[in-house]
């Protein structure tokens, strides 16, 4: 797993840029889904229903106990984000925001400055 520190301080990502199905954190680029936590990756993600987010997709997520999960929908919107999903969130006092991708990246960065965020990338449609 990535992770950087300075002086044994977790340092935050930085999403530098994002295009269909290609994404560069950091600057370096990964081209399939991924879990950005602010202070690792967890690339080539994979859902248990494609282009449905559902609570087991998530797991690694709420054990991490972030203020707010931003889920990058795809450059369509194609992934939805499952009610069961949503309720498992609201259970663990975990914030949702879920845009387009490439919205979702803007957000990420500048939320993760100010809270613990983590975000769902689906790089494609």
């Amino acid at each position: 797993m990535d992770k950087a520190y300075v002086k044994g301080k977790v340092m935050r990502k930085n999403i530098d840029s994002y295009d269909f199905g290609r994404i560069v954190i950091d600057g370096k680029t990964y081209n399939s889904d991924l879990i950005l936590f602010q202070d690792r990756i967890r690339p080539n993600w994979w859902r248990k229903s494609g282009h449905r987010l559902v609570p087991e997709d998530i797991k690694e997520i709420v054990e991490d106990k972030p203020e707010i999960l931003i889920v990058g929908t795809g450059a369509f919107e194609l992934m939805v984000v499952s009610e069961e999903t949503k309720e498992v969130l609201r259970e663990n006092n975990i914030g949702l925001i879920a845009q387009k991708t490439k919205e979702a990246c803007k957000t990420y960065n500048k939320l993760s400055k100010e809270k613990k965020v983590v975000a769902a990338f689906h790089l494609t449609c």
